[in-house]
């Protein structure tokens, strides 16, 4: 699949999406349009076991593109609330699907791009990416699940803080506020991701399902409840071939 504003191939289990526009990544209406199409096909495809998502160009996204909000304010609502539902439809199929989503930070993240970053399951950057949620300096209000995504990572008061002010945070402060898991030196960035995609793609299969379906339900479910996921989501895993497979060999390995 190819458009001006996403490229999507899969491969050998791994779905690489890229937000392709190389000026700025805008979030405008038909990148939203790919977006959800794109996402659809990955969370479809049972073949995928990870979606590796990042920026082209010298920027992850810049958010929202604001010449296209002013040209359409003779029904801006009614333009805003079709992007919308088409970028939180694509959200909601990264989230939901089986397959981990990695996010590949390679420069600016910016309004609904910062959003797409908090939703990760695994999010890498480059030491010198930045991140801003930019939203409420140009008298709008967030996006993407920003308000739902980022109240979990940082608690609920920081969040607040972080929307309303809007500080440009730097790659080492966005993983010390688990907004993103790793930041790597520029030069070892393309080579990290690759590592980090290829080290998910090669668990055995339904790992990573499982471990994503249990650290969502992790977030309502009670103790006990998490208990009786956890039970099943071992015993199931451990009674199937590819797992029994590989505990086999590693069993033999250290005779």
């Amino acid at each position: 699949m190819s458009g001006k504003a996403i490229t999507l191939t899969i491969e050998n289990g791994l779905a690489r999406m890229a937000l392709a526009d190389k000026d700025n990544n805008a979030v405008d209406l038909q990148f939203v349009k790919e977006f959800a199409e794109a996402a659809r096909i990955c969370n479809a495809d049972p073949s995928v076991k990870a979606v590796l998502l990042q920026g082209k160009g010298n920027v992850f996204g810049m958010g929202g593109d604001l010449k296209e909000f002013l040209a359409q304010r003779h029904r801006i609502k009614a333009h805003l609330f079709d992007m919308t539902a088409y970028f939180h439809m694509a959200i909601g199929h990264l989230r939901n699907g089986s397959a981990p989503l990695i996010v590949g930070v390679n420069g600016m993240a910016a309004g609904g791009s910062f959003s797409l970053v908090c939703a990760a399951d695994i999010a890498i950057a480059k030491r010198s990416a930045k991140f801003n949620p930019a939203y409420t300096r140009s008298g709008l209000s967030p996006d993407g699940g920003g308000t739902w995504f980022l109240p979990r990572i940082v608690g609920v008061q920081k969040a607040f803080d972080i929307f309303a002010t809007n500080p440009t945070l730097t790659a080492d402060q966005a993983r010390d506020l688990g907004i993103v898991s790793r930041v790597v030196d520029d030069a070892d960035y393309d080579a990290e991701v690759e590592k980090l995609a290829q080290q998910i793609v090669s668990m055995p299969p339904g790992t990573m399902a499982s471990l994503k379906r249990l650290m969502r339900t992790s977030a309502t479910n009670s103790l006990e409840e998490q208990f009786l996921a956890e039970g099943e989501g071992i015993a199931t895993l451990g009674s199937s071939a590819p797992t029994l497979e590989r505990l086999t060999a590693f069993v033999e390995k250290k005779k």
